[in-house]
């Protein structure tokens, strides 16, 4: 096997010089740099990647924290991230938080070790206090940790006043909206007040149903979908997460309402799950791939310690569909 001191021999310089040109550090003359890459290609030389981490110290491996990967959403959030970090030479390893206790501390642990080099953290956790003396680098999804940890997240006001515009147009007079567990803290809570806000100035009754605590199944969405129509049979409008949404439409059909003719329906998120079915749901996008590239890119920035100024919101669009 070539080693780092054999291109050193070919090249006729010091084994410190060719790490100087790998690693892209310090001063090394065109001349010497073209002697050193031309003995790694005659010598076929292949750098360890692990070596040249840990002169770097650097792993090139960002950790990913979300409840889980079975909801649409996370599940288009991870494939998203995986091929922003491939495309800037890093790996991702992923943590679903949902069925696993102490997880997400072993995977804070791994950072504080240096085992990986930055944490995008976008899990449903009730105690946050786990991330409140980390110095590493760390990015929340969509989600709330402290005052010291930056967010990317969706324009959530603009997406509720969207969705409330678009109920408004139809003339809906009893809105339900389906809304996450509450005591999680995430900008996401934000589309609801939003869209109650713009819907009760115009007289519109707004009813909240909150799902429990880590609900990401569609055996909990058609739970809450059945509890909604026992409970609201007024109903007129309905907001609600994608998943909500497709229970509620199913939930409607074999109770004989009629979407959209007396029922509307508006799901938010915007994922594959909106499109899959007979009659396309009407949906608020949120641009996965671009708060997924952003993520990315701030996480990136922060490890190698660069200026970052650009935004941390991006903004949603409206999904035309058959449901409103």
């Amino acid at each position: 096997m070539v080693r780092i001191k054999d291109v050193a021999r070919e090249a006729g310089v010091a084994a410190s010089t060719v790490s100087l040109v790998m690693n892209k550090k310090g001063y090394v003359s065109e001349a010497t740099r073209a002697k050193v890459e031309a003995a790694m290609k005659k010598l076929n030389y292949v750098p360890s990647e692990m070596a040249r981490n840990l002169s770097l110290n650097r792993t090139n491996t960002i950790g990913v924290i979300l409840p889980s990967i079975s909801h649409p959403f996370f599940g288009e959030v991870v494939e998203a991230l995986e091929a922003a970090l491939y495309e800037q030479n890093y790996k991702m390893m992923l943590c679903c938080t949902r069925h696993k206790e102490n997880a997400e501390h072993t995977f804070v642990e791994m950072l504080k070790r240096r085992t990986m080099d930055g944490i995008i953290m976008g899990a449903h956790s009730l105690d946050v206090s786990l991330y409140e003396d980390i110095k590493q680098p760390i990015v929340a999804f969509d989600r709330f940790i402290n005052d010291r940890i930056p967010i990317v997240h969706c324009d959530h006001h603009q997406g509720g006043r969207l969705a409330a515009e678009a109920l408004l147009s139809q003339g809906c007079r009893q809105v339900v909206e389906i809304v996450g567990y509450q005591g999680v803290s995430t900008p996401a809570n934000e589309y609801h007040f939003m869209a109650a806000d713009v819907l009760q100035s115009h007289g519109t009754a707004v009813h909240m149903l909150e799902m429990p605590w880590n609900a990401f199944t569609y055996s909990d969405f058609m739970a809450a979908a059945r509890e909604l129509f026992q409970k609201y049979p007024e109903v007129d409008g309905i907001l609600g997460a994608d998943l909500a949404i497709s229970a509620c439409l199913n939930v409607a059909a074999s109770a004989g309402r009629k979407v959209p003719e007396d029922l509307k329906l508006i799901a938010y998120d915007g994922t594959a799950v909106t499109r899959m079915g007979p009659q396309p749901i009407t949906a608020v996008r949120q641009p996965i791939e671009g708060l997924c590239s952003l993520a990315v890119q701030k996480i990136i920035n922060m490890v190698n310690e660069e200026q970052d100024d650009s935004p941390w919101v991006l903004p949603p669009a409206m999904l035309k569909g058959e449901t409103c």
